[in-house]
């Protein structure tokens, strides 16, 4: 197996769920170490010889397919993106080279790898559920038929990698998945995102930034239950499908700060007087951000007999636990934020 983007968030939880349920299978891990990659990542695994960690961009097209080759790899799970919306905002310039152009690249490689070699293959691409748009307060959730309605140049970024990946799957035959998620947390997730950027402010007593008035709504999946998503897609479902991993969990994103905020009043008793919602701070919202995200889950569930296992509040306090054992990880991670939100 491939593992692109093996070095960040999800793909690292991924590469340790799948060594840890598969001891018997290889794995490759291709990343380029940018800000969001990190070998630290991966120190649970770097011991185990069944793995592989090989520095490299996905868009050298010909370093790609000399690995396929090289290693006889049959399936290739796509992490490896630019994946934040306030940065996309910042710099769009470089979603539209990783997510687009990085992609194409690694379809042009397996294209020849595996399609003129003759060799069963399985390409799994993930992806996103923001590239759906933005629902309202009485719509229902995003099916796999959803048309795409993409508001952020992320998003649109992810919209266009999951038109290319199914285009080579229907144009050349390619065998193909896609999987669009809902909002992800746990372990070794960057602190620009919500949830650590939440936990590293309340650690140090700092205003804990909410865009607008906190009643954003994200259906949060935690990063192991993905992996076990992708996991079911790779062993049952069906080439050139498309399968939705959700939470089941819609929460406004002041709720989930609220519930973080009373881990820490349990966990830290009078630090801060008047309890640690007293550090919530509403600030002006992000430009486009959509109101609210939901994945009905529904063919993952029929098709695939996939559940989720972690209860939303079960899994948030695990999360607030490996952060408070890992503090230096945070702080030798943590990145600026946007200028109209630090207000430090």
């Amino acid at each position: 197996m491939l593992v692109t983007g093996g070095a960040g968030f999800i793909g690292a939880n991924f590469v340790h769920y799948w060594l840890h349920a598969h001891p018997d299978d290889r794995v490759v891990v291709l990343d380029a170490l940018t800000y969001a990659g990190h070998l630290d990542n991966l120190a649970p695994s770097r011991e185990n010889p069944n793995l592989r960690f090989v520095e490299g961009d996905i868009g050298d097209e010909e370093q790609v397919l000399a690995l396929l080759r090289e290693e006889k790899i049959t399936t290739l799970v796509h992490f490896a993106a630019e994946s934040h919306v306030d940065r996309s905002i910042d710099g769009p310039e470089a979603f539209v080279q990783t997510n687009i152009v990085g992609t194409h690249a690694l379809l042009k490689a397996a294209r020849a790898a595996w399609l003129e070699d003759g060799v069963q293959h399985r390409f799994h691409h993930v992806s996103t559920d923001e590239v759906y748009g933005s629902l309202g307060p009485d719509d229902p959730a995003f099916t796999e038929t959803t048309p795409y309605a993409p508001n952020s140049p992320y998003a649109a970024s992810k919209a266009a990698s999951d038109h290319l990946v199914r285009a080579y799957g229907e144009t050349y035959g390619l065998q193909a998945t896609i999987s669009n998620c809902s909002n992800n947390y746990g372990p070794w997730q960057l602190p620009e995102k919500l949830i650590p950027l939440a936990i590293r402010r309340l650690l140090a007593g700092q205003p804990v930034p909410v865009y607008g008035d906190g009643g954003n709504v994200r259906d949060w999946l935690h990063v192991e239950d993905h992996c076990r998503g992708i996991e079911a897609i790779l062993e049952r479902g069906k080439p050139g499908r498309t399968y939705n991993i959700g939470g089941h969990n819609e929460r406004t994103n002041i709720e989930v700060v609220r519930l973080l905020c009373r881990l820490f009043d349990k966990k830290f008793p009078g630090k801060i007087e008047g309890g640690h919602e007293k550090l919530i701070e509403f600030v002006t919202d992000r430009p486009g951000h959509d109101r609210r995200y939901a994945i009905d889950p529904t063919r993952m569930e029929t098709e695939l007999d996939f559940r989720i296992e972690r209860r939303f509040e079960d899994g948030l306090s695990q999360t607030l636990d490996w952060y408070l054992d890992n503090q230096d990880w945070i702080e030798r991670h943590a990145q600026p934020l946007p200028a109209w939100l630090d207000k430090s």
